[in-house]
């Protein structure tokens, strides 16, 4: 049956007694004339749900392979719960699951068997009461006795999170996990992973829905070009970026001196971008100066997409 709940609650004790779930000290690595990951250093504490985001190419993948031993850095050091991947990687192996990109299943099996001999390779041969809850959380119970080459796409990626899951890591990384699903398994994915993370797993996740990040995770990693760009806080990387849309109904035309602040025309509206938020005193006094009503008024927050797509252009946050 593998670890009862309450040798896994114990465990989930232990893991939040360490100061780092994940650890990457300096990794680098060279595709021949690529360098996919250069000098990358961050850490992911227990309990977080941390994002790693980037646009394709930047080397997320990479680092990822590396932190499941797939593939093996140049240099730099990677650690997960304090085991080494390269020196003890039996036992960081057992502290991680992985859901991938790409659906790859054995097309011979069943779903319950395919999480039987997930199971198997860990060594849990009496696992059937965490798997049937894993069938339950992810919705896959009226399929355990199915093929897997008789499922949809969604129902294949259900049973990658379930084969990542199947025995119970204290560390869960998640690749791009709702790419091409309904809005009904990733809301319902979510639930899931979140009821995981309150129980106290640390969560990784890749995704370029920039809202799922924004609204799951409470810190943020961004990779460009195999680099470091941003390491921060949710709250303070949104912060960062001073420069605010204010919409604006008016009665008449913008004035002139207000012109040079004017992003674009929307129905029955002007779009101003504001450096900071306190040239908002400025325009308002010109508008009252000029007689025009203002009859409604919005300021409009940046947003994780906003900031990701700046930085990742160059531009400053």
């Amino acid at each position: 049956m593998g670890l009862c709940r309450v040798e896994h609650n114990l465990l989930l004790v232990l893991i939040h007694s360490m100061s780092e779930a994940i650890a990457i000290q300096a990794v680098s690595k060279r595709y021949g004339q690529l360098q996919a990951l250069d000098q990358v250093s961050f850490s992911v504490a227990p309990g977080e749900f941390f994002a790693l985001l980037g646009p394709n190419g930047a080397g997320k993948t990479t680092l990822i392979s590396a932190l499941a031993g797939l593939s093996r850095p140049d240099s730099g050091s990677i650690r997960i719960m304090g085991l080494d991947v390269t020196q003890d990687f039996k036992a960081a192996r057992k502290a991680l699951g992985v859901v991938p990109q790409e659906l790859v299943f054995d097309p011979f099996l069943s779903v319950r068997e395919t999480l039987r001999f997930q199971s198997g390779y860990f060594g849990l041969a009496r696992n059937d009461e965490w798997i049937d809850e894993l069938l339950f959380k992810l919705g896959l119970t009226d399929k355990a006795n199915s093929n897997m080459r008789a499922l949809s796409g969604g129902m294949k990626r259900r049973v990658m999170v379930a084969q990542a899951l199947v025995h119970r890591p204290p560390v869960i990384v998640l690749d791009e996990p709702t790419a091409g699903v309904d809005v009904e398994l990733r809301q319902s994915l979510w639930a899931f992973v979140q009821e995981l993370n309150q129980a106290g797993h640390t969560i990784v996740l890749t995704t370029h829905y920039l809202e799922e990040a924004e609204t799951l995770c409470s810190r943020i990693a961004m990779l460009k070009q195999g680099k470091l760009l941003a390491l921060e806080n949710k709250d303070k990387l949104l912060a960062h970026s001073s420069s605010r849309e204010v919409s604006l109904k008016l009665s008449g035309k913008l004035p002139p001196a207000l012109q040079s602040l004017k992003l674009r025309d929307e129905e029955h509206r002007v779009i101003l971008q504001l450096k900071e938020l306190a040239q908002l005193e400025q325009v308002l006094h010109t508008l009252r100066e000029a007689d025009i009503e203002i009859r409604e008024l919005n300021v409009v927050e940046p947003d994780l997409e906003s900031v990701f797509v700046k930085m990742m252009s160059g531009g400053q946050r």
